[in-house]
């Protein structure tokens, strides 16, 4: 019998998800290999699990979220988490810094119906995850790479250098010390290509820390470009912002 493959959606964008509905070609070689059982983004076809693999996109933000994902592990061999949402909270981790209850107010005509937690965190602070993927989103071929290293019983080949290792790959000119553009590419996990500074933007984070950061030696780099306290707290409070090296030295700087 084939492998069962299981796809799960928390609070998230489904961009993830699609990036597995991306692999077109890939993945038809994906359906031959494994038996996709739980897919809702892709068929309504649903078969019971237990299941081999279970890639998890999106943050828990309920209580029913809690009850789910402890579901969720108790029949999944392997649990993979894909994205900044899973992996760090997301976008929507912004709320982590600030009283929920304002949110609520400020968005609901009856905050009394909405049941929240006070929190966004990543797929790992509930339960044990096997492997991460980072991105917004994450990068298919990564992901191939990993359910073909499951499926071999190997060790998966994915990067763990950060986002300067690539702009040198592509031959990118650095665009913080060419052009002063602060950038958190020596921070940040590689995985996206450098896709921004390619294109003269610095990057943004949507990877989270690598695996070494020292954010705070680059938070002194960006005060020398003239960068104020407020727009540190915003360019560490982006895709990860509740990812702990960014949530940490942001909070230097509030």
């Amino acid at each position: 019998m084939k492998p069962k493959l299981a796809v799960w959606k928390f609070a998230s964008c489904d961009g993830c998800q699609l990036s597995l509905l991306d692999c077109e070609d890939e993945l038809l070689m994906v359906a031959e290999a494994l038996e996709i059982a739980h897919f809702p983004e892709a068929s309504r076809a649903v078969v019971a699990g237990p299941y081999d693999i279970s890639l998890v996109e999106g943050s828990i933000t309920t209580p029913h979220d809690l009850e789910r994902i402890e579901a969720i592990r108790a029949q999944s061999t392997w649990v993979i988490s894909i994205g900044a949402c899973a992996t760090a909270g997301g976008i929507q981790a912004l709320r982590n810094f600030q009283a929920v209850e304002d949110f609520m107010r400020m968005v609901y005509a009856r905050p009394e119906y909405i049941q929240t937690l006070s929190q966004s965190t990543a797929i790992s602070e509930h339960i044990k995850v096997d492997f991460e993927l980072r991105g917004c989103p994450i990068n298919k071929n990564q992901l191939l790479e990993l359910i073909n290293a499951l499926l071999n019983r190997r060790k998966p080949h994915l990067p763990s250098e950060s986002v300067c290792h690539e702009c040198k790959l592509r031959g990118t000119v650095c665009v913080m010390v060419s052009q002063g553009i602060p950038c958190l590419g020596p921070v940040t996990h590689a995985g996206c290509g450098a896709i921004c500074p390619a294109y003269q933007r610095g990057c943004y984070g949507c990877f989270g820390p690598s695996d070494s950061p020292h954010p705070a030696a680059l938070s002194q780099a960006f005060k020398s470009l003239g960068v104020s306290e407020a727009e540190l707290v915003r360019l560490y409070r982006g895709f990860n912002s509740n990812a702990p090296a960014f949530r940490e030295e942001s909070l230097q700087h509030e």
